[in-house]
């Protein structure tokens, strides 16, 4: 889920990429005039080298419409790359656009194969992960209102910078969006107001143009990255057992294990999960499946015993995980609900010796004294002193508490002096790299997500729910908080409430809209017209969920707040199978 300036929906049905007179009146033939002129009307013509397509499946569902050349390469696909929900898109959209026959099993195969051959590389997938994950943020990321216009007002600036395209197939793209979408053309000329001509007194660059040129040049089709992954990429061994810290929004931490098992061919894989809350020892047991995608991109279900509530850890849910290229470790996210609104954040360290995969502290206070940690893992040796433990700069362990092969407690002191910042630690040979941070105070409170929606819900149309949390930051070396060098903290103990967003009067949104519970999730009203709210409206509105420290004041003495902006807006009426225009 995305937040943008607009969302713009389309209903389209019986379209068809044959009828080439539609596909010539706006230059989707190639032939003709090149790149350099942005020119919408102007045939394109491919001038880079593409990328073969040996598959002899791929060749047979998609190559009586992709013509293929004497180089073996396919019209469009072989200039083209994407990630796993990139091409399985794609083929979505020829199914329900051009009536391609294919089926689940060809459909799977034929992903892929153009995942691992016309995918993306590990170091350019990480960066836009965030989309197959679900995720709620705001994507700072958008480099210039150009760019917004052009590509992120109608989906997120992820959708484009899964894809990596030849210049000419960039404005094919473009062209595309003009044929399908309505309103794109006009997107892609709009002026801006006051808006500088060039330096030699042309006219100022419009949105389309400046998209093409960004996309052309920062998401290439031939990159080093995509060359060096061809060369390096390999089968996924990642059968065996895994070490998981995970991280539940208003259940905490939980750590455990993943057990991964062979499936019936070498990418496919079975798992059991057993985790364990750090916060009041509640066990979690899963089982599901997975398929590794280009060597590193996970995609699987799961799911435990019942689920009653809808944040229940045991519901099913899809799973997303970016493996790092050297098959050691993992980060991804589990996610569930009606729109993907809760989830698990994961970490996975192959288990292959001593192992620390989490801290149950989230920070310790400079000063603190006799503290006490368990130093979570596997395969820890028998007989640690505390010499052998190191937690930083300021953090001596006092004493060894309690031991085992997978959690070791030490009681510890922090020195009053003591530098804030991150805390490694080291336990026999084992390292877990920013483990928690050591404060001096807590300065200013931030919940997140910071901008958020929920969904009202009835019978027929499930509710979307929303979670949030309470974040302690120490200011950074700066004094000024939120900039880049402050420091965060985790989680922070606070009251919940909610007050009024003041934008129209006497609406009292905060009586209709629903409930913020103690744990911070959020309980959306009934959808439908309500006779005690004033012109009989719907229960929509817009809030403030507001956090409230229980102990932590400002330099005034009182208590740190803050609070997140919250829409509740009416169901999702409509389910879009093309994530492209749904997100």
């Amino acid at each position: 889920m995305f937040w943008g300036k607009s969302r713009v929906k389309h209903i389209l049905s019986g379209w068809r990429m044959a009828s080439l007179g539609v596909l010539a009146s706006i230059g989707l033939v190639t032939g003709g005039a090149g790149f350099a002129a942005w020119d919408l009307s102007a045939p394109v013509e491919e001038t880079e080298p593409g990328i073969p397509v040996t598959s002899q499946l791929v060749i047979a569902k998609c190559g009586s419409c992709h013509a293929p050349d004497d180089k073996g390469n396919l019209s469009r696909i072989s200039w083209e790359r994407a990630t796993p929900e990139g091409w399985s898109q794609a083929i979505k959209r020829m199914v329900r656009l051009n009536g391609l026959q294919i089926t689940p099993a060809e459909a799977k195969s034929v992903v892929k194969y153009l995942s691992a051959r016309h995918g993306l590389a590990p170091e350019e997938a990480k960066p836009v992960m965030y989309l197959p994950e679900h995720r709620t943020i705001d994507e700072t990321n958008i480099p210039n209102e150009g760019i917004r216009t052009a590509c992120a007002s109608c989906h997120s600036f992820a959708q484009p910078m899964s894809w990596r395209r030849s210049k000419a197939d960039w404005q094919l793209l473009q062209k595309l969006h003009v044929a399908l979408y309505s309103q794109a053309e006009a997107q892609y000329r709009r002026e801006y107001p006051g808006e500088a001509p060039g330096p030699d007194g042309s006219p100022a660059k419009r949105p389309g143009e400046i998209a093409l040129e960004y996309m052309s040049k920062n998401a290439p089709l031939h990159t080093p990255e995509w060359a060096a992954w061809q060369g390096r990429m390999r089968t996924p061994r990642l059968a065996g057992r895994w070490l998981v810290s995970a991280w539940v929004p208003g259940k905490g931490r939980y750590t455990g294990t993943l057990d991964i098992g062979a499936g019936p061919v070498e990418d496919e894989f079975t798992t059991t999960t057993a985790l364990r809350s750090v916060t009041d020892g509640s066990v979690l047991t899963r089982s599901g499946t997975g398929v590794v995608y280009a060597g590193y991109s996970w995609r699987g279900r799961s799911k435990g015993a019942g689920a009653a509530a809808p944040d229940a850890l045991t519901s099913e849910a899809r799973e997303t995980l970016w493996f790092s290229p050297d098959q050691a470790t993992a980060q991804g996210r589990w996610f569930w609900g009606e729109y993907q609104e809760f989830g698990i954040d994961v970490k996975l360290v192959r288990s292959t010796g001593p192992t620390i995969a989490a801290v149950s502290v989230d920070h310790l206070k400079a000063g603190t004294k006799g503290a006490q940690l368990q130093l979570l893992g596997d395969g820890l040796p028998a007989g640690i002193t505390p010499a052998a433990v190191d937690l930083g700069e300021g953090v001596t362990v006092k004493r060894i508490v309690s031991q085992s092969p997978t959690a070791l407690v030490v009681e510890v002191d922090v020195a009053a002096k003591a530098i804030s910042g991150m805390r490694d630690v080291s336990v026999a040979g084992a390292v877990l790299e920013k483990a928690f941070p050591v404060y001096h105070q807590v300065d200013y409170l931030k919940v997140t997500p910071e901008t958020s929606i929920a969904r009202l819900g009835s019978e027929s149309h499930p509710k979307g729910y929303q979670q949030f949390e309470a974040i302690g930051f120490e200011n950074g070396p700066d004094g000024k908080p939120r900039t880049a060098d402050d420091l965060a903290l985790g989680p922070i103990d606070v009251t919940w409430s909610m007050e009024e967003f003041m934008s129209v009067y006497y609406d009292d949104d905060v009586k209709f809209v629903g409930q913020l519970g103690p744990s911070a999730l959020f309980d959306p009203a009934a959808d439908g017209p309500n006779p005690q709210r004033r012109f009989g409206r719907n229960n929509y509105g817009e809030v403030w969920a507001v956090a409230t420290a229980k102990n932590e004041k400002d330099k005034f003495g009182k208590p740190l707040t803050g609070r997140s902006y919250l829409v509740v807006s009416v169901p999702s009426y409509l389910r879009w199978d093309q994530p492209e225009v749904s997100q």
